[in-house]
């Protein structure tokens, strides 16, 4: 549900961006999917909710659920009190695994969807942007995805 919801006082609490989508698809495997990350390897299915990319790069009904729409959604995601400090445990939790190399965290084709959520958040984040950006430095030589870059650039 966009727009407003009603929250837990009874009154109307805005949801522009529909993040409760997130929030809804992380609740019984955000604990499994850090333990992964934390493990060194990703083995279940949760990629496109706990690291989202620009919506357009997928094209999967979960790609296209769970996809960004803007920079403002990727700026309310991070401020957002849940969203955003499971999105910074997650990456720092990838973070450790650096040397190994993303292919080998990830697999394919994670592994590119996680170059784009870095390079979303990295331009998103102020400074929360600097553990984005570490992460494409870690994992990529610091090198930004061109298509996520591309997107962004859309009015």
């Amino acid at each position: 549900m966009t727009g407003k919801d009603n929250n837990r006082e009874g009154g109307m609490s805005e949801d522009p961006f529909d993040l409760e989508r997130f929030v809804s698809a992380q609740f019984t495997v955000f604990d499994d999917a850090l333990a992964e990350l934390t493990a060194g390897r990703k083995r279940t299915h949760w990629m496109w909710f706990i690291f989202p990319q620009m919506r357009g790069l997928g094209h999967s009904s979960m790609a296209q659920r769970y996809g960004i729409g803007s920079l403002a959604e990727a700026r309310a995601y991070l401020a957002h009190p849940l969203l955003g400090e499971r999105l910074l445990a997650a990456t720092d939790a990838a973070l450790a695994h650096g040397a190994a190399g993303a292919h080998t965290l990830f697999g394919s084709p994670d592994d590119m969807k996680f170059r784009s959520s870095m390079t979303l958040f990295a331009c998103a984040g102020g400074e929360e942007g600097r553990l984005f950006r570490d992460a494409l430095a870690a994992f990529y030589d610091g090198q930004e995805d061109a298509e996520t870059l591309r997107l962004l650039e859309r009015p």
